[in-house]
């Protein structure tokens, strides 16, 4: 039996697992659709592995080898699964101590006529960040601005364009983010260091997005008004919103800009986030409350139960209702099983010499950084159209260029920034792909019709590529900052 070193697979056998994985994962998504990602895809990943492990044991790759590269590959990333647990356990109680409502609420308030377009980029940021999902945001506070924007007179496409630019900013940068984590798990990068890397790209690229918002406002004439009074009170009945609510968030960045492990700092936001939700809104903890305890055990409970598990806080208002819904540690369990599927997958693909022989074919061509960058870009965008889901994209594209972004001395989290700004950001581009699709229903507009006003998405690409070419904050492995 053979080692890995000592495997050198035909590069048309190394791509072998790769187009088994893609195939069955283009039928999957289009049997299940959005569902394909409660299990069967997962599912999938790992067979895809068994597949490969298959070829493995042909080139007389030992059983015992690739069981040892899985479980290194999964090892790997055990950080990154409880970071991943502890994300939807802060989520939880941030939600029933009125910290993530509070920040709904004042991204409400900014919200003015004269500046409504960017104003919707700045408003969804804010609630993307807060809840780490473009999907929420862009199926409750969304779909209210571009029925604000159509009172407005404004063209759907602008607002939705606006919105999906807003979102996508969140979805990237914030902790809570499922394509976040995921990227900075799969290329093994800290969770915060992967942030600070991504803003970047992602602040001039949100810059400029303003900007655009900025004189499509001025092109607009409008003699509508933006009453969200409506989503206020219903905010504002439920919770108790005070500004104090915000120490919380920000005792967390200032853990982080100090440099505190990520999953000390969102140990301790949870903590705190519980103890707000028993001194700021004790009505939420009654509400909550199922069982016939006493007032001390009734607490307990709830505050178990929303770290663990899902909770829903139900308001007059049913836009918001969507909003203020958590799925706590359990909410994390598909990507967490994403992400072991990954790693198999990996492990697999490592240990018969695929990614060797991948990275190899791709380095003779990328004989440039700028060229790397590039095809990894182009991977990204091919898997998104061909794969239809953004998950699925980060993984594989970072599991193929890994070694590649090693061998050229690049510090992976060059990698990881890629990944996020090519394939999570333009996954909302493609009317087929689950984000296409699943956006252009919610909003009620066309992916063809937001497509050019979703300028941060498209123009995101362009920026890591700018960045590569002019070696611009890219980063060698041998670099001590």
């Amino acid at each position: 039996m053979k080692d890995t070193s000592s495997v050198n697979l035909p590069i048309g056998i190394a791509l072998l697992p790769i187009f088994f994985l893609v195939l069955l994962l283009s039928i999957n998504v289009f049997i299940y659709g959005d569902d394909s990602l409660n299990g069967t895809n997962q599912f999938i990943l790992i067979l895809s592995g068994l597949f490969g492990a298959s070829l493995g044991f042909i080139y007389k790759v030992s059983y015992k080898e690739i069981l040892k590269k899985i479980s290194n590959s999964v090892k790997s990333v055990t950080g990154a699964l409880l970071i991943l647990l502890f994300v939807g356990a802060l989520a939880g109680t941030w939600m029933i101590s009125g910290i993530i409502p509070a920040m709904v609420y004042y991204g409400l308030k900014i919200l003015d006529p004269n500046i409504f377009l960017p104003a919707c980029v700045v408003i969804c940021s804010i609630i993307s960040v807060a809840t780490g999902s473009s999907w929420t945001t862009s199926a409750t506070v969304g779909i209210a601005l571009v029925g604000i924007g159509k009172a407005l007179g404004i063209p759907p496409g602008m607002v939705g364009g606006a919105v999906i630019a807003g979102a996508y900013f969140g979805d990237k940068l914030s902790p809570l983010s499922d394509t976040t984590n995921l990227a900075a798990a799969v290329t093994k990068v800290d969770l915060f260091k992967h942030i600070k890397y991504l803003t970047y790209t992602t602040i001039p690229s949100i810059s400029i997005t303003l900007i655009v918002f900025i004189i499509l406002g001025f092109m607009q004439v409008s003699d509508g008004s933006t009453d969200n009074t409506y989503l206020l009170s219903a905010i504002t009945e439920k919770f108790n919103i005070t500004l104090i609510l915000f120490s919380v968030p920000i005792l967390v960045l200032i853990m982080i800009i100090k440099k505190t492990p990520p999953l000390i700092a969102l140990v301790i936001g949870t903590l705190v986030g519980a103890v707000f939700a028993i001194i700021f809104q004790p009505q939420i903890i009654s509400e909550l409350s199922a069982g016939s305890y006493s007032k001390l055990t009734n607490t307990y409970v709830v505050i178990m139960d929303t770290i663990t598990g899902p909770i829903s806080i139900e308001t007059n208002n049913v836009i918001l209702n969507d909003l203020f819904s958590t799925g706590g540690m359990l909410g994390m369990m598909n990507t967490i099983f994403l992400v072991i599927g990954t790693m198999v997958f990996g492990g697999v693909m490592e240990a018969i010499g695929a990614l060797k022989t991948i990275s190899k074919t791709l380095l003779q061509w990328a004989d440039t950084s700028f060229k790397l960058f590039a095809s990894t870009v182009a991977s990204c965008l091919a898997l998104n159209v061909s794969a239809s889901d953004q998950y699925l994209t980060i993984v594989v594209s970072g599991k193929m260029f890994e070694k590649a972004f090693k061998d050229k001395n690049l510090a992976p989290e060059n990698l990881s920034r890629t990944l996020e700004d090519s394939a999570t950001v333009t996954s909302a581009l493609i009317p087929w792909n689950s984000c296409g699709a699943y956006h252009s229903s919610v909003l009620g507009v066309g992916v063809g019709e937001y497509f050019i006003y979703a300028v941060f998405n498209w123009i995101s690409p362009f920026m890591t590529l700018i960045y590569a070419a002019f070696r611009i904050k890219i980063r060698t492995l041998v670099d001590k900052n």
